[in-house]
């Protein structure tokens, strides 16, 4: 076994946050990476020594140019992609608008970016938010 091998059969952790505005969530819809064409929230991988919360501020601003305040812990799922054989920990964040216009900063990485009401997010969701919501969390 290769050394490379060996390090990709753990599992990494993602970042997923739910960002609140108005009574609306920020959606994105995922491409070119593992999940294209689902549904999601912004958010990525954690960074070596980065924390949850600077990770959360970070990759929202990056995906979508909207800076976020009261950032906290929602929940945390496990996510085991068996087409790209990945798995991920999936840590949920949630947290409020600060400021900023939506805007879809990565392209190669979305292809649509809204506000919609958590109860009606658009489908297909991407697995880690799609377990998230099937376990029961409701931000509002």
């Amino acid at each position: 076994m290769l050394l490379f091998d060996f390090i990709m059969n753990f599992p990494r952790v993602g970042v997923g946050v739910i960002v609140k505005k108005e009574g609306k969530v920020l959606a994105i819809c995922r491409k070119g990476a593992h999940g294209a064409g689902t549904w999601s929230i912004p958010g990525g991988h954690l960074e070596f020594n980065e924390s949850v919360e600077e990770c959360a501020k970070r990759e929202v601003f990056e995906e979508t140019g909207v800076k976020i305040k009261n950032v906290k812990f929602a929940g945390v799922t496990n996510d085991i992609f068996e087409k790209e054989d990945k798995h991920y920990i999936t840590i949920f964040m949630i947290a409020d608008w600060h400021f900023g216009r939506e805007e879809i900063k990565e392209l190669e990485k979305c292809s649509e970016i809204k506000w919609d009401e958590w109860r009606n997010f658009p489908r297909p969701l991407f697995i880690p938010l799609k377990n998230f919501i099937y376990s029961g969390f409701n931000p509002e």
